[in-house]
């Protein structure tokens, strides 16, 4: 499905690339803990790539290498229809908590209500659960 974004001719969110120290480690993490599904990978050893289908055709793609080398996004949200289930799954998997759930009014006219929760990735990538039945 083509997006609407005019100058972007679709738009929409495709991946956020991440690099990461320990790709298996983070391939088990977000494909066991978090439901992604690895869609295609490439390259071996410290050049693999792999790009994971979050839920809904949308894509973190995954390079091993120092995570602290080049730019860090501020955080990543990730749809969620239940984020006090979602922030278990984490939890129970041992990830940080950084924020427990909780209900926000954006200051939208009018108001939109959302819940959520941020926790870190394996690396320290900060990951934030969005629930909002109208995104």
């Amino acid at each position: 499905m083509s997006g609407t974004n005019k100058k972007l001719f679709g738009g929409g969110f495709h991946h956020v690339f991440l690099k990461v120290s320990d790709i298996e480690k983070s391939i088990k993490f977000y494909t066991e803990v978090l439901g992604f599904i690895e869609k295609t990978s490439w390259g071996t050893g410290a050049g693999k790539m792999v790009l994971l289908d979050t839920g809904d055709g949308n894509y973190f793609e995954l390079g091993q290498g120092d995570a602290n080398e080049g730019g860090r996004y501020q955080h990543v949200a990730l749809r969620t229809d239940n984020c006090d289930k979602a922030i278990e799954t984490v939890r129970q998997a041992g990830a940080e908590i950084t924020m427990e759930p909780r209900d926000i009014d954006l200051p939208t006219d009018p108001p939109i209500k959302i819940r959520i929760a941020f926790f870190k990735g394996p690396d320290g990538e900060v990951i934030e659960l969005f629930q909002n039945e109208a995104t």
